[in-house]
């Protein structure tokens, strides 16, 4: 089971490493990887167990977060419409790819935050609104997803991981909280 004692921080080389591929169809070893990295951000989510196991909340997760320089991200987005519970994001990504994106951008009115910096870094992380993701799931099928909004943040923010990208790389460090016009804040 993945705690927060796997998890690398900032200032280790392997998050500012371009992670491999991973063979397709995955491996056991990287299908088992997939569904404990999974296993972590629902356990983060649950108050009692999160809580009992000492974990600090997530919605996403990478591979090189856990020093394993593969290209696998886990993103588990609880839908917050009760009425329409698909509107979350659960999955296991082999190999993701942004094939495109929109010119419309957009930020968390919050900021980012990542489980692998103990740090607040204030500003604005400015990321396409809309994107069009193909991946492999654990079967070695090809998938094909559009995400806007939040799920597309949280996905960019994860493969930003495997390519040994920082959220805080995208933060102008000179006006951390100017926005050009026409970026969507998403509060």
């Amino acid at each position: 089971m993945i705690t927060m004692d796997d998890i690398i921080r900032e200032g280790h080389p392997t998050l500012r490493a371009v992670a491999k591929e991973v063979p397709i169809p995955p491996t056991e070893e990287d299908v088992k990887l997939g569904e404990e990295m999974m296993e972590f951000l629902k356990n983060s989510q649950d108050p009692v167990k999160a809580e009992e196991l000492q974990l600090r909340g997530g919605v996403g997760l990478a591979a090189p977060q856990l020093d394993i320089s593969k290209r696998i991200i886990a993103v588990h987005v609880p839908s917050l419409d009760p009425e329409k519970p698909e509107s979350g994001l659960s999955t296991v990504m082999y190999n993701p790819k942004v094939l495109s994106h929109s010119v419309q951008q957009a930020c968390l009115g919050e900021g980012e935050g990542c489980l692998s910096v103990d740090r607040e870094v204030p500003g604005y992380v400015v990321r396409a609104a809309r994107i069009t993701v193909s991946y492999y799931d654990a079967q070695g099928n090809k998938q094909k997803v559009r995400l806007k909004n939040y799920n597309a943040i949280v996905v960019q923010h994860e493969i930003d991981h495997i390519n040994g990208v920082m959220f805080y790389d995208h933060i102008d460090e000179k006006t951390p909280f100017t926005l050009d016009d026409g970026v969507l804040v998403i509060e």
